[in-house]
């Protein structure tokens, strides 16, 4: 008789997958530089303060009780052995036999932690910073832990249905991206819109988010095979080749419309093949991921289209290139999804399986509306105060009435600033600094 040993923590595992989490880190000042490089210069520090703050404000959650809510087998019915991390160590966890538990731990916040950062997008130059933090806080407790419970819980309903979401369309995406539509509902569109040119204050700042973006996603992807291995090989190349379709076909597209191709529609074309590749990408072939991420790229950018006919102020298309591209590509993993490259996945509808494709749009939906009410409930019943600074905040400068200092200065006279070459850090007060501009 064959005696059967239990598999043991793989050095080659952990490491991929610490690697993995810091290249997820990786993301949130590639985010930074890609929404910052966005906005107008005198909401940059406040943008870059959003990304960094929401992975810090949901760190001190996940290790508190977000850890629990999201992966705890039976925590919704009254299991919560795991709040502090209690147990949480270095032995191998129920999510992988081969990386120590805390492992899978640390790499699961960066996700948490990104998710409200790609929130802000639609919430720059007008929410006020503290409603933000208690947003963080609200949100990633009642919408991201619970859905990264149904859809990667051991017991959690869409997982056990048969959703498949290798790395976040779902979790991550869809849910950022329709949080975002409903907080730009609720906030309104920022005073001078339409009265003055909104355009990026800083192109290069875009361009280089996004590669940071393109390089940290490798981890964020091929990191959630959980294991150096086949799978974890082949979510990094479908990753590559979902972004570079995306790109292509984003050009392609900005030629067709304004006979130019704009490195700002380049860039945000190849982040739009890294959300759409996202849920498939451990379950789908190469020549799949070029298909998905040029479908992504059109879905995309119709929804932009779209949207600036409205008068919704999602001011850097959070809800078109994260929820639309999300939703593209949770549905056609179910198209394109095969055993041949992940036998634990399932076959989509290209392989004989159109139910698969069924289940994901489930999955999509029930998404969509889970998050969009507890979205507004959050916004217009449990933060407690007035959501946007003031007029006059926001018109001079949403950096310096909500964090005292300004990002870009000449050496010009300015009160309570540093001399030339320091940190220029306001002391004069809010009221001043308004009447002043």
């Amino acid at each position: 008789m064959i005696q059967q040993v239990a598999p043991a923590i793989s050095a080659g595992d952990t490491a991929w997958v610490l690697v993995s989490s810091a290249l997820v880190l990786l993301m949130i000042p590639g985010l930074a530089l890609f929404y910052g490089g966005l906005v107008r210069s005198r909401a940059i520090l406040n943008t870059f303060m959003m990304s960094f703050a929401a992975l810090a404000v949901v760190g001190v959650q996940w290790v508190l009780f977000g850890y629990a809510l999201a992966f705890e087998p039976g925590v919704f019915k009254g299991s919560f052995s795991w709040l502090g991390l209690n147990g949480v160590g270095a032995a191998a966890g129920p999510y992988s036999a081969t990386i120590p538990h805390v492992a899978f731990s640390v790499f699961q916040v960066m996700f948490a932690g990104i998710t409200v950062a790609l929130i802000s997008g639609a919430m720059v130059e007008r929410i006020r910073f503290k409603v933000y933090l208690a947003f963080a806080v609200l949100w990633s407790t009642l919408v991201y832990d619970p859905i990264a419970h149904f859809v990667w819980g051991a017991d959690g309903f869409l997982h056990t249905l048969g959703a498949l979401d290798f790395a976040g369309g779902t979790v991550v995406h869809i849910t950022a991206g329709t949080a975002a539509l409903v907080a730009a509902i609720i906030l309104g569109r920022r005073r001078d819109l339409g009265r003055t040119p909104l355009v990026p204050h800083n192109v290069p700042f875009v361009v280089a988010g996004a590669g940071l973006l393109w390089v940290g996603w490798l981890g964020f992807n091929g990191g959630s095979a959980l294991a150096a291995d086949g799978v974890a090989a082949n979510a990094v190349m479908t990753t590559n080749a979902a972004a570079s379709a995306a790109l292509v076909t984003w050009l392609l597209l900005d030629i067709w419309k304004t006979g130019q191709a704009t490195a700002v529609g380049g860039a945000t074309g190849a982040v739009v093949g890294l959300v759409a590749i996202t849920p498939a990408a451990g379950f789908v072939t190469p020549l799949a991921a070029l298909a998905i991420g040029a479908l992504g790229a059109c879905a995309s950018f119709t929804a932009i289209q779209l949207r600036n006919k409205t008068r919704i102020d999602d001011a850097l298309d959070v809800f078109a290139c994260h929820g639309v591209a999300g939703m593209a590509g949770a549905l056609l993993t179910g198209v394109f999804a095969t055993k041949s490259v992940n036998p634990a996945g399932n076959d989509g509808l290209f392989y004989g399986n159109p139910s698969l494709l069924g289940i994901q749009a489930i999955a999509v939906v029930f998404t969509i509306l889970f998050t969009a009410p507890v979205t507004f409930l959050i916004l217009t019943r449990l933060t407690f105060a007035k959501l946007r600074v003031p007029v006059p905040d926001e018109l001079s400068g949403i950096d310096i009435s909500e964090h005292g200092e300004h990002a870009y200065h000449e050496g010009t006279d300015l009160a309570g600033a540093g001399r030339l070459g320091e940190a220029v850090v306001f002391t004069t007060p809010k009221r001043e600094l308004a009447k002043s501009a």
